[in-house]
């Protein structure tokens, strides 16, 4: 739901005042040179030559140009052009990418799968597809709704014998070797006015007004707006800003999901002068409010490109962790547990169906596996008392907003790995961390010779990296740093990056 707000999520909004430039301006090209486009040498030192030189293949040229860059024939093509021109000029459907990859790959039968706020621009990709690209026999749309990027419909595609996918509107959580067919992602990049973006954050925010506090910014988005992040940045550390973009991988640069999103240092990045505050460029609030979860502590604001107005936005982070805490201690005295395995796209990891139910095999319980594609109150409650807590293996927003509906605990894999004891609650993990701080000091006040307190807040209290409503809710669904209960496909050690750090 990148492109539309969650229709059940509600926003209490701050108007806050917009700039007074509106004029959509046209994107900037920026000139990269690579190592490959070096010169050689024009003529190269003198070598002996033996006869096992002569065996051996020449040296490796470098590489001038990228294998499957786009020839002139299709990007110069005033038909192709002409009929791109139906399309919205600010939005980047890679029309010539996509009619490239179907050409060089002679795809006979494309599918077509859209999110339901580009739904109405799919007949005219089809017709634009089937009249350029000869090699299609049969270009189809998939209907089925499409939440994000992990509803990719590859099975279904393969099931209808489609020889190639093309999925728009989101980034590439289900990576191309993991589908059963190829698929391309179209982001979808959507230009906007850049020069709105941060006159409106100066105007609200401005760095050399002693009236406003200082600011240093956060600046994330949907990955429709990944573009104009990258080029606000430069423009907003010239204005006098601090700038950070982060990223949690295998997500872009300043990217964020309604289940995944980083959790930011806030101590690392600021400078103790100011206010740390996010920036998120993005129509709705459905993955602001995963950013606002996994960083209590950060104030957030949402800049609406389409009217060009920031809003204060909040989010009840006591009355949600009170609702999940509770639901896990409810399902910890269940004895029958009902595991859903998600069938919407690739929403369900088989993966994560495996671990639950050794750790269920382990510990004596009984469970039932169902296959859903969407869950509901309703059809959950067809169980009736057969089940005493439910795990879902979908989407955790859906225990998160809407957990409460259920007569039954429905609960995430995340806390499933609570309620069975493997991995401490969020609020247990602040008890056990203040006992053993007020063991090693003198009741975390004055401590260490530091008067703020070594193991406390900067009031003398507390715990550091714990909020005041028992500790932090990671999302880190598709994280590749995240924990072992999460969905991502590809896995890898954590490392520091450039991206989240922040030079002086």
């Amino acid at each position: 739901m990148d492109l539309l707000d969650h229709p059940l999520t509600q926003s209490s909004n701050h108007f806050i005042k917009p700039s007074l430039t509106s004029k959509l301006k046209p994107p900037t090209t920026t000139a990269i040179v690579t190592p490959e486009m070096e010169l050689l040498p024009s003529s190269p030192p003198p070598t002996t030559t033996t006869t096992e030189d002569h065996r051996r293949p020449p040296p490796r040229q470098p590489k001038r140009f990228i294998k499957n860059q786009i020839p002139d024939s299709i990007t110069t093509d005033s038909a192709l052009n002409a009929a791109m021109a139906a399309l919205p000029s600010n939005y980047n459907f890679e029309i010539h990418k996509s009619i490239w990859r179907i050409r060089s790959t002679s795809a006979r039968r494309v599918a077509l799968q859209f999110p339901e706020g580009l739904l109405m621009y799919s007949l005219t990709i089809s017709d634009i597809i089937t009249a350029f690209a000869p090699s299609v026999d049969r270009c189809f749309v998939l209907g089925d709704v499409t939440y994000g990027a992990c509803c990719v419909d590859d099975l279904s595609a393969a099931a209808l014998g489609a020889d190639l996918l093309i999925h728009y509107g989101h980034s590439c959580l289900v990576p191309v070797d993991n589908t059963v067919i190829p698929c391309l992602y179209v982001f979808v990049d959507i230009k906007i006015d850049v020069k709105r973006l941060t006159e409106t954050v100066r105007l609200n925010f401005d760095p050399f007004d002693h009236s406003i506090a200082k600011k240093q910014l956060i600046l994330a988005g949907t990955i429709q707006f990944a573009t104009a992040i990258r080029a606000a940045k430069p423009e907003l550390e010239k204005l006098g800003f601090r700038v950070l973009v982060p990223q949690s991988k295998p997500l872009s640069a300043g990217e964020i999901l309604g289940c995944t999103a980083p959790r930011v240092p806030v101590s690392q990045f600021d400078d103790g002068e100011g206010e740390v505050v996010l920036v998120f460029v993005a129509d709705g609030r459905f993955h602001l409010e995963a950013f606002m979860i996994a960083n209590p502590r950060i104030k957030a604001f949402r800049y609406d490109p389409y009217v060009g107005t920031l809003f204060l936005e909040e989010y009840d982070h006591k009355g949600m962790k009170e609702c999940r805490m509770n639901a896990i201690l409810k399902s910890r005295d269940a004895k029958n547990w009902g595991i859903v395995l998600g069938t919407l796209g690739r929403q369900g990891n088989p993966r994560i169906l495996d671990r639950l139910e050794k750790k269920m095999g382990e510990k004596g319980l009984s469970w039932t596996i169902v296959l859903m594609s969407e869950l509901s109150p309703a059809r959950i409650g067809l169980f009736g008392d057969s089940v005493d807590a439910w795990i879902q293996i979908a989407c955790p927003r859906l225990s998160i907003d809407w957990g409460d509906a259920f007569v039954k605990p429905l609960l995430t894999p995340f806390e499933a790995e609570i309620a069975l004891g493997d991995h401490p609650g969020w609020w247990e993990r602040k008890s056990v961390a203040l006992d053993d701080s007020r063991s090693n000091c003198d009741d975390g006040v004055d401590c260490c010779g530091k008067t703020e307190g070594c193991c406390g807040n900067d009031n003398g209290g507390g715990l550091k990296g714990v909020d005041e409503n028992g500790g932090d809710y990671p999302m880190d669904y598709y994280a590749q740093d995240g924990g072992e209960w999460n969905s991502c496909y590809s896995k890898k050690p954590s490392r520091p990056s450039h991206r989240n750090t922040v030079l002086k």
